[in-house]
């Protein structure tokens, strides 16, 4: 689940240089526990001078003051964003590019599995997390998705929910003097991908690798489906694959090895798959009752201390890790009343 208390000095205003042409901004979001989110201005090596911004922000006046006074520092203007490279569909990293791109022109990227969901939003006309509340119902938690569906999830703006100009798959980008390559990481979303600048040892990692928190999995506007636990963990490892970079994250200082944080969440989740297994010497479960017996971030709070929308989360997230216990064979589940309760297999 992703922890809600990752307060520190990179969240603080201001332009942080990574590497020549490379600067991390921190952009406010509103109401939420991390504070910030990391966007990346690329300067093109080439003659084109264009910027290439990684993810957007969230679209409210805050973000887009922090961006304009961003690019002042590093001797640009909101017009020289060329492409806006999008890793996943959510609030945060999505709105303000696209109303970036009607105020400048700017092209819009985004993950080709993200087109259900950001479909299915427009049909409904609603931000709503749907996909995450039919979990939970179908984790046995009925009344806290009822409670979550009731909150305000910021009120459904169409103005900031348009398709991007380009859907992407596996493949790599040249955009001016710079070549990026698009993997798709499924897990904490569907589409979610990254950018991987193979020359400069740079990986934009969005939300997929995150260096102290653990990313929520599966919170989706589209309906469920799949194993998102067992995509996020076969994601993660595909980062091995890869030489190993620098972590630019879209919350958290930039770090400078992705291979040693994905090896601690690889270790994090397989020890939450061995304490939901345990849980279930207790008997046949629902998600919702396994969570309960669970400790939660980093500090181990119970589950009742956590708010109603963190509560989705670990309820989610325990879901997916009993999934991932059925396709190992460690439990089994059965499905009736519209819930899915598993059971150890001994």
């Amino acid at each position: 689940m992703t922890e809600r208390f990752d307060q520190g000095p990179w969240a603080r205003a201001g332009v942080q240089t990574v590497q020549p042409g490379v600067h991390r901004v921190p952009l406010p979001l509103p109401n939420d526990g991390l504070h910030a989110v990391n966007v990346y201005l690329l300067e093109d090596p080439g003659d084109d001078g264009g910027i290439v911004m990684i993810d957007g922000g969230w679209a409210i006046p805050e973000a887009r003051k922090a961006l304009e006074q961003a690019m002042a520092a590093i001797g640009h203007d909101l017009g020289d964003i060329s492409h806006i490279l999008v890793t996943h569909v959510h609030r945060d990293h999505y709105t303000q590019a696209v109303e970036l791109r009607r105020l400048l022109g700017s092209r819009v990227y985004l993950g080709a599995g993200e087109r259900p969901g950001l479909e299915m939003l427009g049909r409904l006309r609603s931000d709503r997390p749907e996909g995450s509340l039919a979990t939970l119902r179908r984790a046995g938690a009925a009344e806290l998705a009822d409670l979550v569906g009731a909150m305000d999830h910021g009120g459904y703006d169409p103005s900031v929910w348009e398709l991007p100009d380009r859907w992407l798959g596996t493949g790599t980008l040249r955009l001016g003097g710079r070549e990026l390559r698009v993997v798709p990481t499924p897990g904490h979303t569907k589409g979610h991908v990254v950018y991987l600048d193979e020359r400069r040892g740079l990986l934009f990692a969005g939300d997929h690798v995150l260096p102290h928190i653990t990313p929520s999995i599966g919170f989706e506007l589209a309906e469920p489906g799949g194993r998102p636990l067992a995509d996020y963990l076969d994601s993660l490892r595909l980062m091995t694959r890869y030489a190993d970079t620098r972590l630019l994250p879209a919350h958290g200082p930039v770090s400078d090895s992705t291979h040693v944080r994905v090896a601690e969440l690889l270790t994090h989740h397989d020890d939450r798959l061995a304490k939901s297994l345990t849980a279930l010497d207790d008997g046949t479960l629902d998600a919702h009752a396994v969570a309960r017996r669970l400790g939660w971030t980093r500090r181990q709070l119970p589950f009742a201390e956590l708010s109603a929308f963190n509560q989705m989360l670990a309820v989610n997230e325990t879901a997916a890790h009993l999934d991932v216990l059925v396709l190992r064979g460690r439990a089994t589940v059965a499905h009736a009343d519209g819930v899915d309760r598993y059971t150890r297999v001994r």
